[in-house]
């Protein structure tokens, strides 16, 4: 059996109308339209609740990769010489890997994660990737207003200058991944057993999707074309119309992914990968668009939109599609596979568990609660089924929320039931809240947080 994983950066569960029913998440910003994902759900087993262990990229990709936790270990860094990957495993086991990918995090010196593939494919240009030392030909004040600090406007800058020369959609970058993997899903086709990693880096922020899908804004808007927003209150540097246009800009380039996708689906479909592999395809994490004051991902921003993504498991033939409220975890992912491909010998050593009982339809439920937030972060959000717990620093208050009368977590009810609080705070413990035990300040605390708000488009 083959295994093709497809990742999407910072793509919401919102956003894919299979999950959202069509509606749209934001008011006069019209519903983003996900044809092609919304056909390949319909073969797949779907996860309601697949969260990331930990935050962010980096750490993502780890607990994909290796099966292992990271939120009390390791922050961001690259593969350890220790760390065994599953392009490792695969490998050894006969498997061809190859890795395609836009994601700029990866390529950078020292990170690893090629490490074990027997071809690895780099997508350049994305988001400051430090690809075009030229200065952009565009006018730099068209993408930003006059809130946006030296910084900033240099972030802007190195995306416009990467961007510069592109003329038609095949030049954007999730069309020139999906353009790579086909070409080598295609030449690697003779090959008995393949294991390929398909990585998107959008719809990652900045936002500046082609023409024909910058169709959820409003045509009316003259302002700036706000392409990168900034962190912080978004009240603080941004107008009413300025929210609702990046809002926009997020979705049509959360429908070009898609569109690219079709292309991606369609090769599979042809070329014969349906009837003989296992496909993944999720996202690392949601994204916050100011639906609780701000962009841009945070230690503080631990709600839904952040933390709900697509996760669809399409076994060969389309076997067992349905919907599942299973509560799943990352690093449950690696040990799934290697149980569903005959190495459930291999996953003794790994923090994961595999769930491929509910990929078989025995059963609906795997983890009763989940856990997750950054590691240099105090902040963590606990979970199960029906609440939602966030814990703050010292003298924050903390947070409930019941997710089935509140699912946009507006209405915070901690008062009125203390012990389902509790109840998920026991749930982990004192364990993943090390940095407490570490002594760090509340002031330090707050200073981590203004580290990922300014970082937060730099690091991921």
């Amino acid at each position: 059996m083959n295994v093709i994983g497809i990742m999407l950066d910072s793509f919401r569960q919102d956003h894919v109308s299979f999950y959202n029913g069509g509606r749209a998440p934001f008011e006069n910003v019209a519903a983003c339209q996900t044809p092609n994902l919304d056909a390949f759900a319909r073969e797949c087993i779907v996860f309601d609740n697949a969260y990331p262990e930990a935050l962010p990229t980096i750490p993502v990709r780890t607990q994909l990769f290796t099966g292992q936790r990271t939120l009390p270990y390791r922050p961001w860094q690259p593969l350890t010489q220790e760390d065994i990957s599953v392009a490792d495993i695969l490998r050894a086991e006969g498997y061809v890997c190859g890795l395609i990918s836009d994601c700029y995090h990866y390529r950078a010196p020292g990170m690893n994660f090629h490490r074990g593939f027997h071809a690895y494919h780099w997508i350049r240009g994305q988001e400051y990737d430090p690809w075009m030392s030229h200065p952009t030909r565009r006018r730099l004040s068209d993408y930003v207003n006059d809130h946006f600090d030296a910084v900033w406007r240099g972030r802007v800058a190195q995306f416009l200058a990467n961007t510069d020369s592109f003329a038609s959609e095949e030049d954007w970058f999730a069309a020139k991944v999906v353009d790579e993997a086909v070409d080598w899903l295609t030449r690697n086709r003779v090959h008995s057993r393949i294991f390929a990693w398909i990585d998107s880096f959008d719809p990652h922020e900045p936002w500046d999707p082609p023409p024909r899908f910058d169709s959820y804004t409003d045509p009316g808007y003259r302002g700036k074309r706000l392409i990168l927003p900034m962190g912080g209150l978004a009240q603080s540097w941004a107008t009413a119309d300025e929210i609702r246009h990046i809002q926009g800009l997020y979705a049509g380039e959360a429908a070009f992914v898609d569109h690219c996708l079709g292309r991606l689906f369609g090769a599979l479909k042809n070329l014969g990968y349906y009837d003989d592999s296992v496909i993944i395809l999720l996202a690392d994490h949601g994204h916050p668009l100011a639906d609780h004051g701000k962009f841009l991902k945070g230690t503080d921003r631990l709600y839904s939109e952040l933390l709900k993504v697509p996760f669809m498991v399409r076994l060969p033939g389309g076997e067992g599609a349905r919907r599942t409220p299973s509560i799943v975890q990352f690093h449950d992912v690696l040990p799934t596979v290697l149980e569903m491909l005959g190495m459930a010998n291999s996953v003794t050593a790994m923090h994961g568990r595999s769930f491929l009982p509910v990929l078989r339809g025995d059963r609906d439920t795997h983890r009763e609660a989940m856990i997750t937030g950054f590691h240099e972060g105090v902040e963590r959000c606990l979970r199960d089924a029906a609440w939602s717990y966030i814990q703050r620093p010292p003298g924050e208050p903390e947070e409930l929320y019941n997710l089935g009368e509140d699912p946009h977590e507006r209405t915070n009810v901690i008062k009125e039931h203390t012990e389902e609080a509790r109840r998920l705070a026991g749930a982990f413990g004192s364990y993943y809240r090390l940095q407490l035990g570490k002594g760090i300040s509340e002031t330090a605390v707050r200073g981590i947080q203004g580290k990922y708000e300014l970082a937060s488009g730099g690091i991921d």
